[in-house]
């Protein structure tokens, strides 16, 4: 098994703008080890959005290799995507992305039931995590009576109950109010301390100083930064 969970190489990506070809990212070398906990930073319009697709597996670019927990994503056709973005990579988003018709232990268990479990096993699988994020009575509530925190915690536990590589974080803390956001930055770092890989993506340095390493991204480059 790789020692990296992310290994980057030359990652190009740009886009035609008439005639021109406007890069968005150059070059990139980008490497997070086993157990790392790394922020992103930086502002609108640097990158960091694009590179978040890229390690996520949304988003092609045109140079460059680029291997997740040692397997090549450049190589890789669409189903086998599919599979890696499933089996390798919790998502967390800003926005929660929760079905709001669906109770908060079917969002939850929803990712181990497109892999075939039955719906038992799957909450038997969750329980552990679902009490480790405190939510376990909050199971058969709906997206709507839960508090932004809460939602949040949500979210974080189905990206947890495929056991991924790599937790990919976009802003999670951007639709909290500051002690809710303080909250999951705590359980980001408990989550952390357990084993668990987090990449995480935020424009505000605050945020960033939470993680163990800070990459900075400023015109599609990167840069490490001094905590």
């Amino acid at each position: 098994m790789s020692a990296h969970v992310i290994e980057m190489k030359g990652i190009c990506k740009g886009y035609l703008l008439g005639e021109e070809r406007v890069p968005i990212l150059k070059n990139v070398d980008f490497t997070v080890d086993r157990g790392e906990f790394v922020a992103i930073l930086g502002p609108s319009g640097s990158g960091k959005t694009t590179l978040m697709n890229i390690i996520g597996c949304m988003d092609e670019w045109e140079y460059g290799e680029y291997f997740l927990n040692g397997r090549p994503i450049h190589a890789m056709e669409e189903e086998e995507l599919n599979e890696v973005r499933n089996k390798e990579i919790g998502f967390i988003f800003q926005n929660y992305q929760l079905i709001p018709t669906y109770t908060v232990l079917q969002n939850i268990i929803l990712p181990l039931l497109t892999r075939g479990m039955t719906s038992t096993e799957a909450k038997e699988r969750s329980m552990e995590i679902i009490r480790m994020l405190g939510i376990d009575h909050r199971l058969k509530h709906k997206p709507n009576e839960l508090s932004g925190g809460q939602k949040q915690r949500v979210s974080i536990a189905r990206a947890l109950v495929c056991r991924p590589a790599l937790l990919l974080a976009d802003e999670p803390t951007g639709a909290l109010d500051s002690r809710s956001g303080k909250d999951v930055l705590a359980l980001f770092g408990q989550l952390n301390k357990m084993g668990n890989t987090i990449v995480m993506i935020t424009h505000d340095l605050n945020v960033a100083k939470s993680a163990t390493r800070i990459v900075r991204i400023s015109d599609g480059e990167l840069s490490e930064e001094t905590i």
